[in-house]
């Protein structure tokens, strides 16, 4: 199959994350227009060049930034997690207006083969009433979500799988948990990047699934792969369904 040509890249939000961005399209010779921040908004009446915008701001940033880029003919990936109130708004903008947007709880690629990995883990145990299934996550203390975004889905995981969790508690227990209450804790601190842990534990023993991302690279680098992916298509698609494809090239 015929490459696409590199799209040319916006960056929205040039915090820790927006730079990274930038540093990994570099490095692939993609070319970036436009940063855009606090102190330079994107403007629906200027005309841009960039193809693909990608999107690390905040969660109550994405919906307008969503309206403004779908005006302005621009596709869209959004590595900002916590706007899911918004999701059925957002999927309907890019549906009605036949634009292209990707999105994920987290674009790392190491993190969705875990994801895997759970997905397995959790299939495992749903006939073994023995285990017990619980998460714990940790992030940096300037993350605004929590739990986060990539918990929550690896949470759903675990719902599909195991028929004894119907639901999920993100609150601090200050009593017994429900058997059918999935618990997910979270702490914020510090300046770690993102730990996430999965416990299968029983009388016998425990298994410890952990990810941890060592620093932002691995997310920078996803939402480039789905920037260049995104060029020449329409819809509005989830990063972990697409992955596959990124990867076969």
């Amino acid at each position: 199959m015929k490459k696409n040509k590199l799209p040319s890249i916006a960056i929205i939000g040039y915090g820790s994350m927006g730079r990274e961005v930038e540093k990994i399209a570099q490095s692939k010779h993609i070319i970036i227009t436009d940063i855009f921040d606090i102190d330079k908004p994107l403007d629906i009446k200027k005309d841009y060049a960039f193809d693909v915008a990608i999107d690390f701001t905040y969660p109550d940033a994405v919906l307008d930034n969503v309206k403004k880029l779908t005006k302005m003919k621009k596709k869209i990936v959004i590595g900002t997690t916590g706007w899911e109130k918004d999701f059925n708004k957002i999927k309907g903008i890019i549906k009605r207006n036949n634009a292209a947007l990707v999105y994920g709880s987290n674009f790392s690629i190491g993190m969705q083969i875990f994801m895997q990995i759970v997905d397995f883990a959790s299939k495992q145990i749903n006939n073994l009433e023995e285990y017990d299934i619980f998460m714990h996550e940790i992030h940096h203390k300037r993350k605004i979500d929590s739990p986060s975004g990539t918990a929550l889905t690896l949470g759903k995981i675990i719902l599909d799988n195991v028929k004894l969790k119907k639901e999920i508690l993100t609150d601090r227990a200050s009593s017994q948990i429900g058997k059918n209450q999935l618990h997910i804790s979270s702490t914020r601190g510090g300046e770690v990047t993102g730990t996430h842990s999965v416990y299968l534990d029983s009388l016998a023993d425990t298994i410890e699934l952990t990810h941890r991302a060592k620093n932002r690279s691995g997310f920078a680098l996803g939402a480039v792969e789905a920037a260049k992916w995104l060029h020449n298509k329409h819809g509005f698609f989830d990063f972990r369904d697409i992955l596959r494809e990124i990867l076969a090239g």
